[in-house]
């Protein structure tokens, strides 16, 4: 199973913003491997969250786990058969342990847009 976090630039803190976080953090549960990926939509003038949406598409991931996410990255999430879960900890290896635990809610309410507001 492939997990995708969205982190800050120190690759531990989950990033409070999706579309802006500046790296997604791609771990496969299977292998232990993990590996860090620029956002696209983190300089983006608009667009950012499906733009970040697409990335966490094209790693191929099976579940995203993040502390929020709007409605148009949610619906490409969606399409693409990819789960989400809020985020329940400061780190993004303490989550995937919980997720690993069943210890993750999935995530059900999704904001608008943030146009312009970082």
């Amino acid at each position: 199973m492939i997990i995708a976090i969205p982190v800050d630039d120190d690759k531990k803190s989950v990033c409070v913003a999706f579309g802006r976080t500046p790296l997604f953090l791609v771990c496969n549960t299977e292998t232990g491997e993990q590996s860090f990926l620029p956002n696209p939509g983190a300089e983006a003038q608009g667009g950012a969250g499906m733009k970040a949406a697409q990335c966490v598409v094209d790693a191929e991931a099976d579940v995203l786990i993040t502390k929020r996410c709007g409605e148009n990255a949610a619906e490409v999430m969606k399409a693409a058969e990819i789960q989400i879960f809020k985020s329940a900890y400061e780190f993004a290896d303490d989550n995937i342990s919980a997720f690993k635990a069943g210890k993750l809610e999935e995530l059900t309410s999704f904001h608008g847009g943030y146009i312009g507001i970082l």
